[in-house]
């Protein structure tokens, strides 16, 4: 039998060692004394005299190896041992993956073992997979799941709530009065709303009734537009330094943060802008069509035309949703921040859309569950009751009404800003990650040591 460091037979004691024979056959030994049996064969040379029990032989000790030769490791108590993975099982020193000389993807020469194939390891190493990759933020350092990024978003409000909410809690504030002090005494007109309800207004009323709702819509949308930019910019930069474990003030934020927001204000605005035109560009046809030729007709083509610009209008603005992520934290123009976004989302675009999809239907849904009982209490506060407010016609709202459904969108502004920031920006990260392994960068900012020498972990699915 080839009694080699590679092969181990179960349940036997592998050789001490033998010297050189010079004749090239075994020298017969002496039986021992204590052994009176004639009927026991004579014990090969390269045994030793005494022999233990099967399954209880001891490691030899240093002075009994022979000079110039390592001696064999031990093996298990053999093949199926306790348990696989146990002492003597699958895995254990000695047995298929363990650490041993002697076993298929131990540490020795054996099938796939350090300086076999498979290298270190052998084939499927220790049979328990990759290691798990380095966390020292809110996600590991390794391509994320669905589940991971809107759990990397919610434990970066958590373990950072100070200056989340803090960030949160301030924007939402200063937009919402803002907004208030807007409603109450500018749009608190009830001419508007008598003459779009008057059958009798001629066209021009009309018109000039909706070009001052209009007007009146978009300046309090541009006021909340203000106040998400901010905020995202802001929890861009908590987000990002969360990954690494580093906290992060309010003060140091706007530090980072605040060079950015013009082009971060441009960016905003102009990718509405850019869906707006694609839709009216769609729609166009059909309007015309309507006009020169027949009615009918034109709303026909003007409802397909305005359906395909609109597919369109989100196609384009999934590949640039992550432009905001990389404008703040790679400190890019629009242009190419919006160019990186394309290269990033690009082959993954489904993903992409979906995660943002999800991310933006649980936050809407958690801040309905608080506007929305906010609403009915302001209406059955203010002076005509809740029947009184939906069944009113007055363009009056009232403070009462203002200013309690205003404390309720506060509290839902709270809990959806850093949502939603926090899932675009780890989405970014993890696109990153994926195609150009920014998980090596992010480690050795993090500090992690030795991280990138051995294989990272597994990619949960997504």
């Amino acid at each position: 039998m080839n009694d080699t460091p590679g092969w181990a037979s179960p349940g036997s004691a592998p050789s001490d060692g033998q010297g050189p024979n010079t004749s090239g056959a075994a020298q017969p030994t002496e039986k021992p004394a204590d052994q009176g049996s004639t009927d026991q064969p004579d014990t090969p040379s390269q045994w030793s005299k005494e022999q233990p029990p099967p399954g209880q032989w001891s490691a030899p000790s240093p002075q009994d190896a022979v000079p110039g030769q390592t001696p064999p490791p031990p093996p298990g108590p053999g093949w199926g041992g306790q348990y696989p993975g146990g002492p003597g099982g699958y895995g254990a020193p000695g047995g298929y993956g363990g650490q041993g000389g002697g076993g298929w993807g131990g540490t020795g020469p054996g099938y796939g073992g350090q300086g076999g194939p498979g290298g270190p390891g052998g084939w499927g190493g220790n049979w328990g997979g990759p290691p798990p990759a380095a966390k020292p933020g809110v996600i590991p350092l390794r391509p994320l799941g669905i589940g991971e990024i809107l759990d990397g978003a919610v434990s970066t409000m958590r373990t950072y709530w100070r200056t989340v909410l803090g960030i949160s809690l301030t924007v939402a504030v200063v937009t919402e009065i803002a907004i208030i002090l807007f409603q109450g005494f500018i749009l608190d007109d009830s001419s508007t709303t008598d003459t779009l309800n008057d059958s009798t207004a001629t066209v021009s009323e009309v018109g000039s009734a909706l070009g001052t709702t209009l007007a009146s819509s978009g300046a309090v949308l541009l006021i909340t537009l203000l106040g998400t930019i901010v905020a995202t910019a802001l929890l861009t930069t908590v987000t990002s330094r969360a990954v690494l474990g580093k906290p992060v003030t309010t003060s140091e934020a706007w530090r980072d943060a605040r060079p950015q927001l013009p082009k971060l204000f441009g960016l905003t605005i102009l990718l509405p802008l850019i869906a707006v035109a694609i839709v009216a560009i769609g729609t166009l046809p059909g309007v015309i069509v309507g006009v020169a030729v027949s009615g009918d007709a034109g709303i026909a083509l003007a409802v397909i035309g305005g359906l395909g610009a609109g597919v369109v209008a989100v196609w384009l603005m999934t590949r640039f949703s992550l432009a905001s992520p990389a404008l703040m934290l790679e400190k890019q123009s629009v242009f190419k921040s919006m160019s990186r976004s394309a290269k990033l989302v690009r082959g993954s675009w489904w993903r992409v859309f979906g995660i943002q999809l999800l991310a933006t239907i649980i936050a809407n849904i958690m801040a309905s569950i608080v506007v929305i009982p906010f609403t009915f209490l302001a209406a059955a506060l203010s002076g005509d009751g809740i029947t009184g407010f939906l069944d009113s016609e007055s363009g009056s709202l009232g403070w009462t009404f203002l200013i309690i459904s205003g404390i309720g969108s506060v509290i839902g502004s709270m809990l959806t800003f850093p949502i939603t920031a926090g899932v675009t920006v780890l989405l970014y990260i993890d696109q990153r990650i994926r195609r150009e392994a920014l998980d090596l960068d992010l480690a050795r900012a993090a500090g992690v040591q030795d991280y990138g020498s051995a294989a990272s972990g597994t990619t949960p699915g997504s």
